[in-house]
């Protein structure tokens, strides 16, 4: 269980650290909206899990 919030963790890092270079970098808006995406995917795929774990 540990090392599943670790994983998902690090992925929320990448994916926001990704949008944040989206927003700021001229012409990468495309990365922005990639982050954006992949961070609440998962995001949610994280909590479902958690929630199903701890049931």
């Amino acid at each position: 269980m540990g090392i599943l919030i670790g994983l998902i963790v690090i992925l929320l890092v990448v994916w926001a650290i990704l949008a944040i270079l989206g927003f700021t970098l001229k012409g990468l808006f495309w990365l922005a909206v990639i982050g954006i995406v992949l961070f609440a995917a998962t995001g949610a795929i994280g909590w479902t899990r958690r929630n199903a774990i701890h049931r």
